[in-house]
């Protein structure tokens, strides 16, 4: 009797187990045809590097390892002397430059003036020409009849001598005149040579004064950068760089983690992708914390699997080939819906677990 009781409680606890296997099975398999679901997946987060924009020594430095930080929250400061004596050296370049372009216009100033006397000197010599041609048309005139009166020995000879250096001395003054004129016009054109050189050395003084004012807005914005500053609201990570500490343009030193805004990338499989669309509803589970579910949304996805951005990736046309499932990132959103507090609580690299619904 013992021996029966023993096999008839080992049948009723098979029946139990098969009948649980069998209803788990079926709901797993069920539940797999409408969800797909992966446990290769990780927390993301905008992580801002910082990195300093001009090189120096690091003379502060305001904040320590995981403090939460506002924008434009000073991090840390640069020795800034040397900056200021660049701005002094181009402000004297400025002083410089300004003054050789008053100079310059000065000397057009000059050249202008000058340009204006040799014009009245041309017009007024010409106007001269124009007074001693007549003169000298007049006194020929008298000449010729003189002449012919001479001729005829109706006057003497001193009247016709007369009549000839009054003759002579009026074709003389239009040469004098003549060559007056030449001098003024050679006088204008070498003043108007020099206003054109210092028209050029007007523009150069006015390039230099740019020239000089760009250097002068550099070394003040570079003097600016001097001061580190939180670009976002955020938690700075490990700091590390110390007062004293040279630092270089380029140079990441820390990360600024923005705690309001997160998502998920999750590698599924490329078996898993068949039935995948952008805007499918997904529940992602936090292994920190198993309580709550977090509501979220397929956005979208990797152009390329994984191993293709590794720094080293596979080439399958060279040694034997082993076929290998390859895994595929696709970015998850986070719904506004979620309680933001737990969004604040997540950090990036943490391991979740992703349920697509696919219908």
């Amino acid at each position: 009797m013992e021996k029966k009781k023993t096999n008839a409680k080992f049948i009723i606890i098979l029946v139990v187990l098969i009948v649980l296997g069998g209803t788990y099975g079926t709901y797993k398999y069920m539940h797999s045809l409408s969800h797909e679901q992966t446990d290769d997946a990780q927390i993301e987060k905008n992580m801002n590097p910082i990195i300093p924009r001009v090189s120096g020594y690091v003379s502060k430095v305001y904040v320590k390892d995981n403090d939460y930080v506002k924008k434009g929250d000073t991090l840390f400061t640069i020795d800034k002397r040397d900056y200021q004596l660049k701005i002094e050296e181009a402000t004297a370049a400025m002083v410089g430059a300004e003054g050789s372009f008053e100079v310059s216009k000065a000397d057009i100033g000059s050249a202008l003036a000058n340009i204006s006397v040799s014009d009245a000197n041309v017009q007024s010599a010409g106007g001269n020409i124009e007074t001693a041609k007549i003169r000298l048309g007049r006194i020929t005139s008298d000449y010729n009849r003189y002449e012919n009166l001479y001729k005829n020995h109706t006057i003497t000879k001193q009247q016709y001598e007369q009549a000839l250096a009054a003759k002579q001395e009026a074709e003389s003054q239009v040469r004098i005149l003549q060559q007056q004129e030449k001098a003024s016009q050679y006088q204008k054109t070498v003043i108007e040579a020099k206003s054109k050189v210092s028209n050029k050395q007007t523009e150069v003084a006015a390039a230099n004064i740019k020239r000089a004012k760009a250097l002068l807005d550099a070394a003040k914005l570079n003097l600016t950068y001097t001061v580190i500053t939180a670009a976002i609201d955020g938690q700075v990570s490990k700091i590390d760089i110390q007062p004293g500490q040279l630092v270089q343009p380029g140079q990441s030193l820390f990360y600024i983690i923005n705690n309001n805004e997160a998502w998920v990338v999750a590698n599924f499989k490329e078996t898993q992708l068949n039935k995948m669309i952008v805007g499918q509803k997904v529940t992602v589970t936090v292994d920190a914390y198993p309580d709550y579910l977090f509501e979220g949304t397929v956005t979208s996805f990797s152009p390329a699997t994984g191993s293709r951005f590794s720094l080293l990736p596979p080439d399958n046309a060279t040694g034997n080939f082993v076929k290998t499932i390859q895994r595929l990132p696709v970015k998850i959103s986070l719904n506004k819906t979620n309680d933001p507090e737990k969004i604040k609580l997540l950090r990036p690299g943490m391991n979740v677990a992703v349920d697509v619904h696919l219908e």
